[in-house]
């Protein structure tokens, strides 16, 4: 049977899947009607961002399996990397 991880990489070729991940830092931010959650993993340079309409559990020190894509923000014109995240949930 497969999981719906694997049914989102079989439609969506940009898509990057990694499982038991540690977070090291969770951030959550109000935007609106919408809470942004930037989530940075053990051994990545790089943000994990998602929004959500509810907060969210601290995730600070938990073990996640993420879907996610890369994705650039131009920020007063400097180009910055983060990894959009689809789908995220415990390990």
């Amino acid at each position: 049977m497969t999981s719906d991880a694997d049914k989102l990489l079989s439609k969506h070729q940009s898509l990057i899947h990694s499982e038991n991940q540690r977070v090291v830092s969770h951030v959550q931010r109000e935007e609106g009607e919408w809470v942004r959650h930037t989530v940075m993993l053990e051994g990545y340079d790089v943000p994990f961002i998602f929004k959500r309409k509810k907060r969210y559990k601290p995730l600070v020190g938990a073990r996640v399996n993420l879907t996610y894509y890369l994705h650039s923000e131009e920020v007063a014109g400097i180009p910055f990397e983060q990894m959009k995240v689809v789908r995220i949930k415990r390990s």
